[in-house]
C-alpha cells in the first residue's frame, strides 16, 4: 500500500481526492459493490416505513409455508415472514460489520499511530501484544471473546472489533514507519511543532488510504463473524430477526424448507461481495501510482 500525496500542510489536496472519485466511477465492479451495499442499507433503514409483516408476528396456520404472493420469501418454523426478517435482519448484519470495524479502527489506530512514530521500547511493547493477538484465529477470538462478554449484539460487535483490532495496529504502524521520515515531517520536527501535531496534521492524513480500504474489505469479515456468532447463539438474540440466527434455525429444515436458509445465505453473501468490490475499487482509486 502507498501513502496519498499531501501538500506542505499535511492535507490531501483536493486534485487527488477528485482523481480518486473519478477512478471509483470508472470502476464497473466497485459501483455493482456500492449499489449492493446502498439497497441492503437503505432496506435497513426504511423497514420501520415498509408496509411489510410484523418480523416477530406468527400464525401457526402459515408454518413453513413456500415463497407466494402472500409471503414472498415463504414463512419460518413457526409462521413468520421472512421477507420481513430479512429486512429487519439486515439492520443487525450492517451495524455489526460498521460499528465492529468503527471499534477496532478507534483503537487500532492510535496505537499503531503512537508504536510507529515514537519507536523504542514503547513500539517493543505495542508490537508484541500484537503478534500475540495475530497468532490467534480471528474468528476463533471473537468467539471466546462474545462467550466471555455473554450473548447480545452489542457485545458481539465489541468482540468483533477487538478481534479486528490488531490488523489496524500492524497497518498503521508500517504506514507510519513510512511516512515519518519523509521531507515535510522532517521540516515539521524543524520548525518546533510538537509529536501531536506533526502526527494529526502530518502523518495521520497521509495514512488514511489504506486504511479506509483496510476497513472497508474488514467490514465483509466482520458480516460473516456477526452472523457465525448469531447461528452460535451468541450474537443478536431470538427472536430478534439476525441473518446467521435464521441460518441457525433453517439448518433443520433444509428438506421439508430450503428456502428459509437460501434468503439468508445468499444476503450474507451479496453484502460480503459488494464489499470487497467496493473495497477493491477504492484500493485502485485510492493508489496515487495509477493514472
Amino acid at each position: 500500500m502507498t501513502t496519498l500525496d499531501v501538500t506542505v500542510t499535511g492535507g490531501v489536496p483536493a486534485k487527488s481526492g477528485n482523481r480518486a472519485w473519478r477512478k471509483l466511477r470508472a470502476n464497473r465492479s466497485a459501483l455493482a459493490g456500492l449499489a449492493v451495499i446502498l439497497f441492503f442499507a437503505m432496506l435497513a433503514l426504511i423497514a420501520p416505513l415498509l408496509p411489510i409483516a410484523d418480523p416477530l408476528a406468527t400464525s401457526w396456520t402459515a408454518i413453513r409455508k413456500a415463497p407466494s404472493a402472500a409471503h414472498w420469501m415463504g414463512t419460518d418454523e413457526i409462521g413468520r415472514d421472512i421477507l420481513s426478517r430479512m429486512i429487519w435482519g439486515a439492520q443487525a448484519s450492517l451495524m455489526a460489520g460498521i460499528f465492529s470495524v468503527g471499534i477496532a479502527i478507534a483503537i487500532g489506530v492510535p496505537f499503531g499511530l503512537i508504536a510507529g512514530y515514537f519507536g523504542g521500547w514503547i513500539d517493543q511493547i505495542i508490537s508484541r501484544i500484537t503478534e500475540a493477538f495475530l497468532a490467534l484465529p480471528f474468528l476463533i477470538m471473537a468467539i471466546a471473546l462474545a462467550a466471555f462478554l455473554g450473548p447480545s449484539l452489542s457485545n458481539a460487535m465489541i468482540a468483533i472489533g477487538l478481534s479486528a483490532m490488531p490488523v489496524f495496529v500492524r497497518l498503521t504502524r508500517g504506514q507510519v514507519l513510512a511516512v515519518k521520515t519523509e521531507d515535510y515531517v522532517e521540516g515539521a520536527r524543524s520548525i518546533g511543532l510538537g509529536h501531536l501535531d506533526i502526527m494529526l496534521r502530518y502523518i495521520l492524513p497521509n495514512i488514511t488510504a489504506p486504511i479506509i480500504v483496510q476497513g472497508t474489505l474488514t467490514v465483509a469479515t466482520a458480516i460473516i463473524a456477526e452472523a457465525s456468532l448469531s447461528f452460535l447463539g451468541l450474537g443478536q438474540q431470538p427472536p430478534a430477526p439476525s441473518w446467521g440466527s435464521m441460518l441457525n434455525v433453517a439448518k433443520n429444515f433444509l428438506d421439508q424448507a430450503p428456502w428459509m436458509a437460501m434468503w439468508p445465505g445468499a444476503a450474507i453473501f451479496l453484502v460480503v461481495i459488494g464489499f470487497n468490490l467496493l473495497g477493491d475499487g477504492l484500493r485502485d482509486a485510492l493508489d496515487p501510482r495509477e493514472s
